[in-house]
């Protein structure tokens, strides 16, 4: 239970989170975007605050990256990543978004995600959004991730009691890791093993983003379901 000075902090935070979503300089192919992101429920739910050091991991065009950059304020900081097989997916988006003169406080990063060296303890929140089946993922032109060494970087870069954010597109229960190759999916108990196997503990979940009119069987790319997939959220604390 929450103290009323904890409270109050939550409350503010919370305030800041929504100054962000209605930020009047957000792009409007962002706010297109919000209906099916949820994106003020999803900052709450990973606790994201000012002040705070944020790694978004494969940030593709940046939708979170600015929403997490406008949250953490001048004494925070957004570590905005990419690789080079994600650049050309993002182009529009990025072209528009012009980091260096509207979020001063997020940094670029390009390079492949298995190739980070980030200080130890230095990352208080890490955002891997849609992007967690890619590590499973392998074809020309989409380099290979070495997954274990990926998630031991995750693991040391972030402060302990940090936060994990992981959303992805479900797939059947049951069904293996070629989902991820094949319908660019994959099944939560994955996810939740892989992490667990790296040492981060899963703290919780989110339905927001759940969608049972989805039957888990069509490319996360197929026009009947772009946008509109079923995706879980989870929530995993480094102890």
């Amino acid at each position: 239970m929450l103290s009323m000075a904890g409270q109050a902090i939550a409350g503010d935070t919370s305030k800041v989170i929504e100054a962000a979503v209605h930020h009047e300089a957000r792009l409007e192919r962002d706010k297109a975007r919000d209906g099916s992101r949820h994106p003020e429920a999803i900052l709450n739910f990973f606790e994201v605050a000012p002040g705070q050091r944020v790694l978004d991991l494969f940030s593709g065009g940046g939708y979170y990256s600015e929403l997490l950059a406008r949250v953490v304020g001048e004494q925070g900081s957004v570590l905005v990543h990419n690789n080079q097989a994600y650049l050309p997916f993002a182009k529009e988006d990025l072209a528009e978004r012009h980091y260096l003169e509207r979020l001063p406080n997020a940094e670029l990063i390009i390079c492949e995600a298995d190739e980070l060296q980030l200080p130890d303890e230095s990352l208080d929140r890490i955002f891997f959004i849609l992007g967690f089946h890619d590590t499973y993922y392998q074809e020309p032109g989409w380099p290979a991730i070495d997954r274990e060494r990926l998630l031991e970087q995750m693991f040391i870069s972030l402060k302990p009691g940090g936060i994990v954010a992981i959303i992805d597109h479900d797939a059947a229960e049951g069904s293996d890791t070629s989902t991820a190759h094949e319908l660019h999916r994959l099944a939560k108990r994955h996810a939740i093993d892989a992490m667990e196997t790296a040492g981060f503990k899963l703290k919780g979940s989110l339905d927001v983003l759940e969608n049972p009119e989805d039957k888990l069987t069509l490319s996360a790319f197929d026009e009947a379901v772009r946008g509109k997939t079923s995706r879980y959220v989870l929530k995993f604390v480094k102890p």
